[in-house]
């Protein structure tokens, strides 16, 4: 019965809630308001977007936008969706999705079971439902969380590599344009690719290539990259020499990624012991339950 009440009291509180909110919304802030009246002249974006839209973003597209009123998703989701290169639209249509779908997942569980002639509290798949309707609306952000965590590992470990490239393209007397467009030739993958694009896109603007670069970094979120075009910067427009401190920021990079490795490794280690703790105390209590059985029962 209290577990009753609590539930019904916690869905009229939500209703109510929800209906002050409709009829009187919240204003939004003078900030917001001018961004949208006066919107500031910011550059095109050097990464990429893909349309990535499966099932879920199909199914949840009509709900986006009343999210993207909400104020969803927060900055850092934003950084983080520019990163992988998926559309805010895409990430809050498979918010709402999976948000509906793990509030009546518990549901048609209850449904398969009493057809199959069994029935339990309406109350648990309630509260089952809300559960995982919460998880479900979170479960989409804490992914883009951590395949942008990933993208950035491996950013950072290709340019450490190019540091090291655009070092011996100075040292054999190449200028800066040079060096920059010949050693991001060389290089293959995803993070060469980003920054072929930037001095593409510099080139093709008749821009200079420090400043994309620089772009390209503040998107990332790699502040290596942008301290590499402050570097870059000086030894273009002031001829400063800038082929010690590439060295010194290649070499820190790499122990930088050398000591990340080995702090997962040993994380790793340590959740391999789990499995076997688990075990041997399950073996422990198998071994120990009858004789505890038996102490219970002569007392």
């Amino acid at each position: 019965m209290i577990l009753t009440a609590l539930l019904l009291g916690v869905g009229m509180g939500a209703g109510l809630w929800a209906l002050v909110l409709y009829a009187r919304p919240p204003l939004p802030p003078l900030s917001h308001l001018r961004a949208v009246l006066e919107p500031p002249s910011a550059p095109e974006p050097v990464l990429p977007v893909q349309d990535q839209r499966g099932w879920a973003a199909r199914w949840g597209r009509p709900a986006a936008k009343g999210l993207r009123a909400l104020g969803l998703p927060t900055p850092r989701t934003i950084r983080d969706l520019q990163v992988i290169g998926r559309p805010i639209d895409v990430l809050l249509a498979e918010k709402a999705t999976l948000c509906v779908v793990g509030l009546l997942l518990p549901a048609a569980v209850q449904a398969v079971l009493l057809v199959a002639g069994l029935a339990l509290p309406w109350q648990l798949p309630l509260a089952a439902g809300a559960l995982c309707a919460v998880g479900g609306f979170w479960w989409p952000d804490a992914d883009v969380r951590h395949q942008a965590a990933r993208k950035r590992a491996a950013f950072r470990h290709a340019l450490a590599a190019y540091l090291d490239l655009v070092r011996v393209s100075l040292a054999g007397g190449a200028g800066v344009d040079a060096a920059l467009n010949h050693s991001v030739a060389i290089g293959q993958g995803w993070a060469f690719g980003h920054i072929r694009r930037a001095l593409n896109i510099a080139q093709l603007t008749r821009g200079t290539p420090w400043t994309t670069l620089r772009q390209l970094g503040e998107e990332l979120g790699v502040p290596e990259l942008v301290e590499l075009a402050a570097s870059v910067s000086l030894a273009g427009t002031e001829g400063a020499p800038v082929r010690a401190s590439l060295a010194a920021k290649a070499s820190a990079m790499r122990a930088r990624d050398l000591a990340e490795s080995l702090g997962k490794a040993q994380a790793a280690t340590e959740r391999m012991s789990l499995p076997v703790i688990c075990l041997m105390t399950g073996f422990l209590l198998f071994i120990g339950y009858p004789a505890a059985a038996h102490v219970f029962q002569s007392l």
